[in-house]
């Protein structure tokens, strides 16, 4: 009796050891993992997807580890564990424990850090109303922090399957288009003119010509008349920014500054008016009642 209490206890005892190990080993390998991350890849403006992919999945295998070990210590599971240890029958518990939808969110992870659709700190867009940063991309989900710093999390499987519009892949440059309508009253030309003029004159904006355009006389900010519509002359002009981020901010800036020069020259910018017309019927009726 006291010799089964014994070995029980410190089967336990042994068990416990192994989890408590586990866990210090992630913490460990997660904290050396951060600084390496922190140190040499964002110092250096590298890609952070892969490595960041490669730290939960390490993790995953070390807990993996660490739960096999604990069942090699109890006589009825001692199969299982050393199943796991050699590697055998791994896919087959995996298949058996976890659903369907957990396994296609692990392939797509992979296949997303394979692949690369979209990387950490990418810009992206999905269905043409979620947008935001890439923030991580683990074993199960996608997390994106939107522009009111809120999260979005996406399985992998869902979004490995979405449409998706990154403003990162390949050129950060962006192009912002302002559109603006203008009276038929108005002098189309100065107001072309002054679009261009405002354009260039912005900070953030940036010159897209290649030299082959420079040398053919390619103009650096092109605005076009692009309709005619019902109140107003429609404009078009191209602003180009490095990125998503100053080109939004080109974006407002330029449609304030528009805006006052237009007004400085009264160029009329329509806006829908309705005229109210009624009838007076106790007029009516006192005229040909009285």
């Amino acid at each position: 009796m006291f010799n089964r209490l014994f070995t029980e206890f410190r089967t336990l005892t042994l068990i416990a050891v192994i989890i408590v190990i586990t866990i210090l080993i992630v913490l460990v390998f997660n904290w050396f993992m951060n600084r390496f991350v922190k140190i040499t890849l964002v110092k250096h403006h590298k890609d952070l997807t892969g490595y960041l992919f490669i730290k939960h999945i390490a993790s995953a295998i070390i807990y993996l580890i660490g739960l096999a070990a604990a069942l090699v210590q109890i006589p009825a599971l001692k199969v299982v564990g050393h199943s796991l240890l050699a590697g055998a029958g791994v896919l087959s518990l995996i298949a058996g424990l976890a659903s369907q939808q957990a396994l296609s969110n692990i392939m797509s992870g992979i296949l997303i850090v394979i692949f690369k659709p979209f990387r950490i700190n990418d810009k992206i867009t999905l269905r043409g109303t979620f947008t935001g940063i890439v923030e991580d991309i683990n074993l199960r989900q996608v997390v994106i922090r939107d522009f009111e710093n809120n999260r979005i999390i996406i399985p992998n499987s869902v979004i490995s399957t979405d449409l998706i519009v990154n403003a990162h892949l390949g050129d950060n440059r962006c192009c912002k288009i302002i559109d603006i309508g203008i009276g038929y009253s108005s002098n189309v030309e100065l107001a072309l003119e002054i679009m261009k003029e405002e354009v260039e004159q912005h900070p953030l904006h940036i010159d897209n010509r290649t030299q082959e355009d420079v040398e053919n006389g390619v103009p650096a900010v092109v605005a076009r008349v692009t309709a005619l519509g019902d109140s107003s002359v429609n404009l078009r002009v191209w602003a180009w920014a490095k990125d998503a981020s100053d080109g939004y901010v080109l974006n407002c800036d330029l449609l304030q500054s528009i805006k006052r020069r237009f007004d400085d020259v009264d160029i009329e910018i329509p806006f829908p008016q309705r005229a109210i017309s009624y009838t007076d019927k106790t007029n009516k009726t006192n005229r040909h009642g009285n």
